[in-house]
């Protein structure tokens, strides 16, 4: 077998240490399998378990033109539920989507969305601070901050190079959603969107 893998390029023996590693025809079979890989698609399917899940609606945001933008969302499974609507811009400074792309984005995309916004170019320390604080934890949270009484948690799906991809989105309302970074809604969010991030390649 290792000798027929070695002839069709699946596999190579490295001579020094005698060990096989992946070959050309596998690394490009790899590559693309990941091409064909749809990140929305894959996002969208998990979207009601995890609704079910948190007990919240969720959504998937994305970076367009005009910034990050609500796409697809699935609503809470109880009857009272703060909803989500397509195709709604994200604050940057306001909202858990916005600031997780803030804190992935480069900072001139970020500086230009926020011009754009009409709010403050500059990205001031305190700012800063929010985005390094979200960086380090691998989701975003805000509470009362868009609109008093709802709060939301975002977490990043990475692609194969290491680009923010999208966001996984839950919001729902601040008297009954746990937004804390180590509280069980934002780890089971992250969870999902590093599932989601192997799916797409990322290591």
């Amino acid at each position: 077998y290792l000798v027929s893998f070695g002839k069709l390029g699946l596999i190579v023996q490295d001579e020094a240490s005698g060990r096989y590693g992946l070959g050309p025809l596998a690394l490009q079979i790899g590559l693309i399998s990941l091409q064909q890989v749809d990140p929305l698609r894959l996002a969208t399917e998990r979207l009601p378990a995890l609704a079910r899940e948190l007990g919240q609606t969720v959504g998937i945001t994305v970076w367009g033109e005009r910034g990050a933008t609500v796409v697809r969302t699935e609503e809470a499974p109880s009857p009272v539920h703060v909803t989500m609507r397509h195709g709604a811009v994200m604050s940057l400074r306001g909202t858990a989507s916005g600031r997780l792309f803030a804190a992935y984005l480069p900072q001139a995309v970020v500086r230009a969305a926020l011009r754009a916004e009409g709010g403050r170019a500059a990205l001031d320390k305190a700012f800063e601070a929010e985005l390094d604080a979200i960086r380090a934890a691998g989701s975003s949270h805000v509470v009362d901050k868009a609109v008093v009484g709802v709060s939301g948690l975002a977490a990043p799906v990475f692609d194969a190079t290491g680009q923010l991809a999208l966001a996984l989105t839950a919001i729902g309302a601040t008297a009954s959603f746990d937004t804390r970074p180590d509280g069980p809604a934002a780890r089971a969010l992250r969870a999902a969107a590093g599932g989601l991030s192997a799916l797409l390649g990322r290591g």
